[in-house]
């Protein structure tokens, strides 16, 4: 049977290009490095490394036991995650996962209440992205993560359990004074002369815009690129154009602009807002807590955009 720490040496240096590197990431020296290579090599049968003027390449041999160490190394992360979460648990910490939208809307009320409740535990918070936030929880890094998806991305991942907290819709945000408030319902297909304040650096509602855009039939008029929503705001406000945005997004929206629901029948998708765990690992009594308090916390904001809702009807009514 191979030698386990030895797989994780040749793993670290198949993605550091370097022996040496690998030796020092893994606290080893490299003359040990050297040697312990050397009996994964003779446990193998069949040369692992190749030794270049400078640094290492695996052979295809050792790239395909690299792969394999790389899904036992996170295996034995996540295993260290499961130990440490019983150890500390009379301490109470616990480590979640989250996007920015989530961060600035669902998160600091669901912590405020939290601590009301549980003021002896640490909370630890890491931000990400999806792919990112998918991988601090199968690697034990997080214990939970909010994470989020539309119809055409689901997250099917059988590793992970998912609650499902609320739905997100689509909104416009048009300008305050924009004629567009005077109707009473927006159709996307309405829109195809406007110009319109995209997300950039491939911001996931930049998908949600061009594929919603090109389902009512036209291809959108960009203006402008944003970097955040403040930034979208500011620019529909100056009247350089409108945007869409998820509802969760705009819970800071400037005084100057509006947001706008689309009519029931309109190509402008909802995306789901999810809490999950990684379905091997039980949930801590403190991630059970905040799994409550999550969900008591979704139902206000899902309640309270229904009560917009209502009240803009009622209003155009």
């Amino acid at each position: 049977m191979l030698n386990v720490r030895r797989l994780l040496l040749l793993t670290e240096a198949a993605e550091r290009g370097s022996l040496t590197a690998a030796a020092e990431a893994l606290s080893m020296t490299t003359s040990a490095a050297s040697q312990q290579m050397s009996l994964l090599e003779q446990e193998a049968g069949q040369p692992l490394i190749e030794r270049l003027p400078r640094g290492i390449r695996p052979t295809p041999a050792g790239a395909a036991l690299a792969g394999r160490g790389r899904a036992i190394r996170r295996e034995l992360r996540a295993a260290q995650a499961d130990l440490d979460s019983f150890a500390a648990l009379d301490q109470g910490t616990l480590r979640l996962g989250s996007f920015p939208t989530a961060s600035a809307s669902l998160l600091p009320l669901a912590l405020t209440r939290f601590r009301r409740r549980h003021a002896g535990i640490r909370i630890e918070v890491r931000a990400g992205v999806l792919a990112g936030l998918r991988e601090m929880l199968h690697t034990g890094e997080v214990e939970q993560a909010l994470l989020w998806d539309y119809e055409w991305n689901r997250i099917d991942d059988p590793a992970l359990m998912l609650t499902h907290l609320l739905d997100d819709p689509t909104v416009l945000v048009v300008p305050a004074d924009s004629p567009l408030r005077a109707h009473p319902t927006v159709r996307l297909g309405d829109l195809a002369d406007q110009e319109w304040i995209i997300r950039a650096d491939n911001h996931p509602v930049a998908d949600v815009l061009r594929r919603s855009c090109r389902q009512a039939g036209f291809e959108p008029r960009i203006a402008y690129s944003s970097h955040d929503y403040q930034e979208a705001q500011a620019m529909v406000a100056a009247g350089l154009g409108i945007a869409l945005a998820p509802r969760l997004a705009l819970t800071s929206r400037r005084s100057d602009v509006r947001l706008l629901p689309f009519a029931s029948d309109v190509p402008a998708p909802t995306r789901r807002i999810l809490l999950a765990r990684a379905r091997a690992r039980s949930a801590t009594p403190p991630a059970q807590a905040m799994s409550r308090v999550l969900r008591t916390v979704a139902q206000r904001f899902a309640a309270s955009d229904l009560h917009r809702a209502q009240l803009g009807a009622v209003r155009r009514g």
